[in-house]
């Protein structure tokens, strides 16, 4: 079910040139997109060293913090699939389960990746280049009907929170529906100009999963090293020629579950489930907005999540420590 080298549509696009700013980091420029038949999308920092000490705050057991877009916390108990109908798909009412060990099981944070998000955030003098990858159902859209998989209720702002992330960062689209309602949901939210700039657009085949989990109501894990690893995801960053790779330091997940974080829980900004509330208080999107200015002058994006971390306060408009005096 998984193919390294590419997705439900292809990561061919070619590669985005940067400006260089006065402190070496590159800035995104905008270019105008290509239109591309069937939604098919085609399509990824100079190391730099922190003087600051490491903490150790590295535990062995990660616990994903609880927030009102979060899964349930399967740890390592993986729970009984009922039996499907004679589709082999799971249907709404089943309960969700742990993937199994052949599908990769649950991840925990690596001692690694804790420590490195245990640094002292550093603020840069200008923004550099940043992947975002940005969930579709739940963070975007909702689908009233599992039965009626074209029809979708787009979150507030929806539309154009998603055309400026691809006008000013690096895009990559990652959900854990089938292939086919991707092309629907995108279908819907982004013109094919748009579409054709997203660097990759992966599915549910993008996962690891076996066919079985594939098909059960299986619990995904976006674990970013595959998209870190992945070849064409990779060559998108606008310094790969100099040997500047997406990392930890520079990647930014958009979903509304912390458990599907679990494994770079640090570089995850969770949104509150979207259920088809268009009244929502406050408006969502534009605070990500906000956040993500604020994480595209951080040295390494997980050590300033890791501190601040994108919260919204009941009944505010503003979010909790998104962007402090002097930082946007």
């Amino acid at each position: 079910m998984d193919n390294p080298a590419a997705g439900p549509f292809g990561s061919t696009r070619p590669l985005r040139q940067s400006n260089t700013v006065s402190d070496g980091a590159a800035f995104l420029p905008i270019q105008p997109g290509r239109q591309i038949p069937d939604l098919a999308v085609t399509g990824g920092e100079t190391t730099q060293s922190i003087a600051s000490t490491a903490t150790s705050n590295a535990t062995k057991k990660y616990i994903p913090p609880r927030n009102t877009g979060a899964r349930a916390d399967f740890g390592n108990r993986r729970r009984t699939v009922p039996a499907t109908g004679p589709s082999g798909k799971a249907s709404s009412s089943d309960p969700i389960s742990a993937p199994s060990a052949a599908s990769g099981g649950v991840p925990e944070p690596t001692t690694e990746y804790l420590e490195q998000a245990s640094l002292a955030a550093c603020r840069l003098d200008a923004p550099k280049p940043t992947l975002v990858v940005i969930d579709l159902n739940g963070t975007l859209l909702y689908r009233p009907h599992r039965r009626n998989p074209s029809r979708f209720v787009e979150r507030p702002h929806a539309r154009d929170f998603l055309r400026r992330c691809i006008d000013r960062h690096h895009v990559v689209i990652w959900s854990s529906a089938r292939p086919e309602n991707v092309r629907r949901m995108l279908g819907q939210l982004l013109s094919p100009d748009y579409l054709g700039r997203v660097i990759a657009v992966w599915g549910r085949d993008r996962f690891g999963l076996t066919e079985h989990d594939y098909n059960q109501r299986t619990q995904c894990y976006k674990r970013l090293t595959r998209l870190w690893e992945d070849p064409l995801v990779a060559a998108s960053h606008p310094q790969a020629a100099d040997g500047v790779a997406w990392s930890q330091a520079n990647t930014v997940l958009i979903d509304d579950s912390a458990e599907k974080a679990r494994s770079e829980p640090h570089n995850a900004v969770t949104l509150p489930e979207f259920a088809g509330d268009l009244n929502e208080r406050p408006r969502v999107l534009p605070l990500v907005e906000e956040y993500l200015d604020a994480l595209t002058m951080q040295l390494d994006v997980s050590t300033y999540i890791k501190v601040k971390p994108f919260t919204i306060v009941d009944n505010s408009s503003m979010p909790v420590a998104v962007v402090e005096e002097g930082e946007k």
